[in-house]
């Protein structure tokens, strides 16, 4: 059967970044590309063809040369006026995304951004009711929730593997070095908080997708956060106050009673599986999830410790695991994503990933932030 190809413009500002270029351009669009596009029932074939946009000529430049060379500017405003560029893709530091993102949505085009998607839950409402305004399509990255890992979990979660969830620990992080001696692994804004940046801002967006998709809706957060590193040195060598937090210790309290713990911090050196690891425990079971595997006990499998400090630990603790087996072929988290936005641009298949969603992120960042400053317990409202 012979197969027609739908071109599929696709502004892409700020991938000249660390994750824009690597998880959004390369593995994602580049790679779909490489595959021959989407081939859809009706025998079409949609194929992105992304236009770099961004500030810097020989950053872009060099960026298209790696890649195929796509077409570039740094001119916005001439990109989103282009009729052949369908979707807008943000990926620029969050204070430069709203206006942004507003002036995509006024020219009709359909929206897919980063988070956090706007720096107050107010502008994060105000981009959702203008898209749904105009009859747009949009979404927001959650990319966690197509990690192998967090699949095989949310398959044993379904299977009611653990009977009655009782309490989910995440553990997030890794040392990010100062800079000083050691090249740091993260841009110096995240850690200024006059550029919208603090570890606070930035995961309680994902942990907000990542419990209310797999456990429930949150109701509540108390937040602790804390600058443990005062002093960084920036991509030049110069060094820089930081005045942002670095870590965050938040306890989440989701309907039906479960309780959740996680600890992000990026001044902690990892002795786990990986650098996010979730563990849940329930009634009839407890598994672990990383970001590609996955291990369980059952309560048949559970061993019976007794305290006894004065003697070796005479059990294997980890000994009673068993990993949960892939059961498909995982790719790319954010290629899977984007994957479904354009289907859902082109096909109009269902995306419940949405700007509200991205909302609900901000919205609980905001209640962690209130919760740090008042020293309380702050109630997670329903966005309307």
């Amino acid at each position: 059967m012979k197969r027609t190809t739908q071109n599929i413009g696709i502004i892409m500002n700020g991938v000249t970044g660390r994750m824009g270029t690597n998880q959004h351009l390369l593995r994602s669009i580049i790679a779909i590309r490489d595959e021959g596009g989407i081939v859809l029932p009706d025998s079409r074939v949609a194929m992105p063809v992304p236009v770099l946009v961004g500030r810097s000529h020989e950053k872009l430049a060099a960026l298209a040369s790696r890649t195929g060379n796509p077409a570039w500017t740094t001119n916005l405003d001439q990109a989103i006026a282009d009729k052949n560029n369908s979707i807008y893709f943000d990926a620029q530091t969050t204070g430069r995304r709203f206006d942004d993102v507003r002036t995509a949505i006024r020219a009709g085009k359909h929206v897919y951004c980063e988070k956090p998607v706007a720096t107050s839950t107010e502008q994060a409402l105000a981009l959702y009711r203008m898209a749904e305004a105009a009859g747009v399509k949009h979404g927001v990255v959650q990319d966690k929730l197509w990690l192998p890992g967090i699949v095989k979990l949310k398959t044993l979660i379904e299977s009611g593997f653990f009977g009655q969830i009782l309490s989910v620990r995440g553990e997030f992080g890794y040392w990010v070095f100062e800079g000083d001696v050691v090249q740091p692994q993260r841009p110096s804004w995240n850690y200024r908080k006059e550029d919208e940046g603090g570890i606070i801002v930035d995961m309680l967006c994902h942990w907000r997708y990542l419990l209310d998709n797999l456990f429930g809706p949150i109701e509540s957060v108390s937040c602790l956060g804390a600058t443990h590193i005062p002093r960084r040195w920036d991509e030049s060598g110069d060094p820089y106050d930081a005045t942002a937090d670095d870590s965050a210790y938040a306890t989440f309290q989701i309907a039906g009673g479960i309780v959740a713990q996680f600890n992000s911090s990026w001044c902690t050196r990892v002795r786990r599986d990986d650098l996010l690891t979730l563990q849940v425990d329930g009634t009839k079971g407890s598994a672990v999830a990383g970001l590609r595997e996955c291990v369980c006990q059952h309560y048949s499998q559970t061993p019976r410790p007794v305290w006894n400090p004065d003697i070796p630990q005479p059990i294997d603790f980890r000994a009673g695991w068993l990993n949960v087996p892939d059961s498909q072929t995982y790719e790319n988290a954010f290629k899977a994503q984007w994957r479904r936005f354009l289907l859902h641009v082109i096909n109009d298949e269902p995306f419940p990933w949405n700007l509200v969603e991205g909302a609900k992120g901000v919205q609980l960042a905001e209640c962690g932030l209130q919760s740090w400053s008042q020293r309380r317990w702050v109630s997670v409202g329903e966005l309307r």
